[in-house]
């Protein structure tokens, strides 16, 4: 069932009429040329509409609407053309050879394809899949600023105009967050200026990274102090920010601007505005770890006291098996819909049509043990890279490669379901060494070859001879592809998909849940503090409810580097995998790697995957490569801006190498 609060969001978008009483913030940028002439930028910030913006402010039923604009920009995530940190990562890979989606932007960036004549993903214009950034800041400033008038929207109750302004706050710092991740020290748009602006004012220019992080993190701290603590009309109103969500999300700026990419790089010693000011503070900080673990620890105990907590698959009416009830734990983490671990879930554009092109990129139409399914246009060409599914850990808790007990040397070695194996591989049937003696969150989380399926239309209505997945060539038939390298997202499918029907239920993308905080901490702690009990602590936390043994008892019993976890440089490695793993597909794996200054390592080389064309498993598992992956170092760690905006506004200075 949709969210009112999503239909709220498209009747303030769609229903406006040129008579109507919202009219979208649209602000021009004057350059100083020859003649009259003039160009927009993303950066205008001067309203041409002053007239009309006073029309949206008349009633508490006209600005709530206003509200809702302000809204409307957050990300896409559904959508994996629009989601940036899925598509880009080197957790999927997408291929699109009948275009059935788009084969451009967002999906062309791992192929090299970033520039700054018409960049993808432009988060400051809102060009080319990405939502505009700047134009919902200048809406956000619209909004507070006449809401905050008390002689405007008169018949607005003091509690309600204090909560409306402080989540106008909350989206305005989000939408400066997103730019600052993307392109490091952004200009920051605290307020519009008025139509008689001078020039000098108009022409912004970029503020250094430390200015722009507190800038951010004081506005978050603004929204948090007037936020509620939950959502009490949970009919029209989840999806609107919280306390928890203004915590977490300053939590989650401060561990990135801690960073290695921030903090402390020399690659941007000489970066600086045309008058000669530092962009980047050259000196590491310690310190902002600790100011960022800080952060994250005030955010966990605030998370803890409402009760959001580590999410658990309830007990069904028909009993599971342990195995099968960990997996639906850690599945239903991310593709239960508000479920008690979600902290921030975003709604907005997130529509059925949306998610269920997500969804049915990660279901696809394959023959579930002979079961007569429906088949479809659905086209499952989004899936995981064989990279990814090395990296989760062995049944033991450790890397495939640092197992000492277990030998995935020849991971496409060939091996036979047994009965014990039953809830993970189809019994009897034959599959690959890399698919045996894994961690449960691999068989959670990744659909492949003979693995078991369950979901709540089991026919079997239990675990036991429920549906198992055939993914080989002639198995599948032209008509539903298999994903390019053999695997499917299972944990980003509801439970409740009706293969037959093809019926998807909607589920809230799950921008910041407790696990991802837990992990934030201990990231932040160790780097610190080194390996104290509390980073321990917490990533054990989400191991237990993954199935798996702690840090210390996995690395000290089975690992070839047993006391790995002992130093900060090895924890930092655990974290980083854990980071990987616990929150696979859902958007924050690209981010990472370029704030771990990493993206050069793991966004470079093959990406391969098995042969999915071939009907006999001698020949399906053989690994082969797909594509070469492309990521220019250091050139890529920031976006470019359009060289448009340049001209039009010359004191902007454009990222190092573009």
């Amino acid at each position: 069932m949709k969210s009112n609060f999503i239909q709220k969001i498209k009747h303030a978008l769609l229903s406006r009429t040129p008579k109507g009483n919202i009219t979208l913030l649209l602000v021009a940028l004057i350059m100083i040329v020859p003649v009259s002439s003039c160009k927009k930028s993303f950066l205008d910030v001067v309203p041409d509409n002053v007239s009309t913006i006073a029309n949206a402010f008349v009633s508490k039923t006209e600005a709530e609407k206003y509200l809702f604009t302000c809204y409307s920009y957050l990300p896409t995530e559904t959508d994996p053309t629009y989601n940036v940190g899925l598509t880009a990562s080197d957790e999927v890979w997408v291929e699109d050879p009948a275009n059935h989606i788009r084969s451009t932007n967002v999906l062309q960036l791992p192929r090299g394809f970033q520039n700054s004549s018409d960049p993808i993903a432009n988060y400051m214009n809102g060009t080319r899949d990405a939502a505009a950034n700047y134009k919902a800041i200048r809406d956000c400033n619209v909004f507070i600023e006449n809401v905050s008038d008390q002689t405007k929207v008169r018949d607005l109750d003091i509690d309600t105009r204090e909560r409306w302004i402080a989540e106008a706050q909350f989206l305005k710092a989000f939408y400066h967050f997103q730019l600052f991740r993307a392109y490091g020290p952004i200009p920051i748009i605290d307020k519009n200026l008025p139509i008689d602006a001078p020039i000098d004012e108009i022409r912004v220019k970029r503020r250094p990274v430390d200015e722009v992080v507190s800038y951010i993190a004081g506005l978050y701290d603004q929204a948090a102090a007037k936020l509620p603590l939950t959502i009490r009309n949970e009919g029209s109103e989840l999806g609107r920010v919280t306390k928890a969500a203004a915590l977490s999300m300053k939590a989650k700026l401060l561990v990135t601007a801690a960073s290695p990419l921030f903090n402390g790089n020399p690659d941007y010693s000489s970066f600086k505005n045309k008058d000669g000011e530092q962009l980047f503070n050259p000196a590491f900080s310690a310190e902002k770890w600790q100011h960022a673990a800080d952060a994250c620890k005030e955010a966990i105990d605030f998370c803890e006291s409402q009760s959001i907590h580590l999410y658990t698959f309830p007990t069904p009416t028909n009993p599971l098996s342990q195995t099968t009830m960990t997996q639906m734990s850690i599945r239903n983490a991310m593709s239960e819909k508000w479920n008690d671990e979600l902290i921030w879930g975003l709604t907005a554009d997130n529509n059925i049509n949306y998610n269920s092109f997500f969804q049915s990129m990660c279901a696809g139409q394959y023959d579930f043990n002979n079961a007569d399914a429906a088949k479809s246009a659905n086209r499952p060409l989004l899936g995981p890279t064989i990279k990814m599914a090395k990296m989760f850990y062995t049944k033991n808790g450790v890397p495939i490669n640092e197992d000492k007990t277990l030998d995935f040397s020849n991971i496409a070695e060939l091996r036979v379901g047994k009965h014990e194996e039953r809830f993970n591989i189809k019994e009897g049937e034959t599959t690959a060494r890399l698919n045996f003696d894994r961690e449960p969150r691999y068989y959670a989380d990744l659909g492949f070859d003979r693995g078991v399926w369950y979901m709540a239309n089991s026919p079997t209505k239990t675990d036991e001879d429920t549906w198992w997945m055939k993914a080989r060539g002639a198995e599948v038939g032209q008509s539903s592809p298999i994903p390019i390298a053999g695997f499917y997202m299972k944990k980003a499918l509801n439970w409740h998909y009706e293969w037959a029907t093809v019926t998807y239920t909607n589920y809230p993308w799950p921008e910041m849940r407790l696990s991802d905080l837990y992990l934030l901490y201990s990231e932040a702690l160790n780097e610190a503090q080194g390996p104290v009990a509390d980073v321990y602590t917490y990533v054990n936390r989400i191991r237990a409810r993954a199935g798996l043994p702690t840090v210390q008892e996995s690395w000290s019993n089975y690992s070839i580097n047993p006391t790995k976890y002992t130093t900060k440089d090895g924890m930092r490695s655990i974290i980083q995998r854990e980071r990987a793993l616990e929150l696979c597909f859902e958007g924050h794996r690209y981010w990472d790697l370029v704030r771990w200054k990493a993206a050069g390592v793991e966004l470079n080389g093959n990406v391969t995957g098995w042969s999915i064309s071939e009907n006999s498993p001698e020949l399906y598992y053989r690994e082969r490569s797909i594509y070469s992956r492309h990521f220019v170092i250091p050139r890529d760690y920031l976006w470019p801006i359009q060289e448009s905006d340049l001209l039009v506004n010359q004191n902007l200075v454009q990222n190092p190498n573009w």
